[in-house]
This record gives C-alpha cells, structure tokens and sequence, in this order.
C-alpha cells in the first residue's frame, strides 16, 4: 500500500507540468553552442594568390612550392570551416591566434580576428594575414582557432604545436 501511495504522489499530474516547464525553459535560455570544423592555412603568393588554378592538386602542388621559398609569400590565409546554433541569431567572434618567430629567434604572437553571425547552418569564413606585419612576423610556427561567445569558447581547433 504504501508504494503505490508513494509512485501516486511522485507521478501527480502536477508535478509531471512543472518539469516539463522546468525543461522547456532551459533548453530556451541555453547559451549558444558552436564547432571548428576545418581550418586550412594558405600561404599567399606576391599577387595574392593561394592558388594558380581551381584544381586541387594544382593547389597542394603551389602551397608546397611557396613553403620550399618564403621570398615567393605574400602573406597566410586561414579558410575556416565552422558551425552554430542559437535560439536565435546572434553575433560570435572567429578568433585566429599565431605564435611565432621573427628574425633572431625572438618569439612573436598576433591576433586576427571578425565578428560572425550563428544562424544554425555551416559557414567558411577566410582571415587573411598580409602586408608588412607577416612580413615582419617571422615563420608562424603554432596557430589556434576559436569560435567564441561573448566570453566563452564554443568551438576550438589548433596545430600541433600549439
């Protein structure tokens, strides 16, 4: 007798309402979750190209030639394959930070960055890191991506040797 008392009172109707709103309103006051799904780092030629043509091989064939002869760069750029999801829209930071080493093995660090809009769906989003400030950088030797809301870390993905 008493059990059945007992599974009567824990499984009231009542009781069974609140939980489920209790339920509903965490899942719609939950934060925004996120993921890196890909980052490809290009080195970019003197007219800015990371590529001669749309071929792929072609592509991997001159992204080795421009490792082999860093007189021939321009620049690095990050194509960043990356993914959402929010209640409702709202705006993340795509965050690439670089470690380094300039000329006389002094250490260096940088950071790109851009605001992004998570709608639910995957994007690529490129940052490209150019001109007078890689040239004087030095060889990028670590590099880390982050997708952020607000404060929080959502999404993350980085080199080895990071």
């Amino acid at each position: 007798m008493r059990r059945s008392r007992y599974r009567r009172d824990m499984i009231g109707p009542a009781k069974f309402i609140i939980a489920i709103l209790l339920f509903a309103a965490a899942l719609s006051a939950s934060a925004a979750t996120g993921k890196v799904v890909k980052v490809l780092p290009h080195f970019l030629d003197l007219q800015g190209r990371h590529t001669p043509s749309p071929s792929l091989f072609d592509r991997d064939a001159y992204q080795a030639q421009l490792r082999k002869t860093p007189e021939k760069r321009s620049g690095v750029r990050f194509d960043i394959q990356w993914r959402g999801r929010a209640s409702s829209p709202q705006v993340a930071t795509l965050r690439v930070e670089l470690r380094g080493m300039a000329k006389g093995n002094q250490p260096s660090e940088t950071t790109l960055e851009t605001e992004v809009l998570i709608t639910g769906t995957g994007h690529w989003t490129k940052l490209t890191f150019d001109g007078e400030k890689y040239k004087s950088f030095g060889e990028i030797t670590a590099w880390r991506v982050t997708l952020r809301s607000g404060d929080e870390v959502i999404g993350e993905q980085k080199s080895f040797l990071w």
